[in-house]
């Protein structure tokens, strides 16, 4: 089984970043804007795109690891493309990221109050329940999620699906750059 490396400039030390980026809502759009990171060779993290408030707008936000000044690169020729309404790195702005996991974990019958314990720190709903398992939904920044991970994994999580991270501006003036409330 062979290897492959990142690029050099993509180490596991760099942080992530996260891309907000608001587009018309056409056929091509998403696998253009996908192609400008492929064709450099870095991994889109999570990908989560989806109609705004405006049908004819869509809003994808991208989870990608790779350094401030790439990321702003690629932004630059992202807000190049005919569709593209804006194209913003939302890392280091006030704003709201939240994130889905469902989660289905082993719920054997002497372990199940001590796991709903547990889960309701987290506010974890239970979706579904069997005499198996339980079917958990969380909601929250991509920490708070993890953290509930790292909670139940040692119960067995038979499956599991997140959505990715959906990230919006707390408010106008912070997506214009102002940092005083308005």
């Amino acid at each position: 089984m062979s290897t492959i490396n990142p690029p050099a400039s993509q180490s596991n030390s760099q942080n992530t970043r996260t891309l907000s980026i608001l587009v018309e809502n056409k056929f091509g759009v998403l696998s253009r804007i996908t192609g400008l990171f492929s064709a450099r060779a870095y991994n889109i993290e999570s990908l989560t795109v989806a109609r705004t408030s405006d049908p004819s707008l869509s809003r994808i936000t991208m989870v990608v690891r790779c350094e401030p000044l790439l990321a702003q690169q690629i932004l630059r020729q992202v807000e190049k493309l005919p569709d593209t309404v804006e194209a913003v790195d939302l890392t280091e702005s006030n704003c709201v990221e939240r994130e889905l996991v469902l989660v289905r974990v082993k719920a054997p019958e002497e372990k199940r109050t001590t796991l709903l314990t547990e889960a309701e720190i987290f506010r974890a709903r239970v979706v579904t329940a069997t005499p198996d398992n339980y079917v958990f939904e969380v909601t929250g920044d991509s920490g708070k999620v993890e953290a509930f991970l790292d909670v139940v994994r040692p119960y067995g999580i038979d499956e599991m699906v997140r959505t990715g991270k959906v990230a919006l501006h707390r408010n106008l003036s912070a997506k214009n750059g102002d940092t005083e409330p308005a």
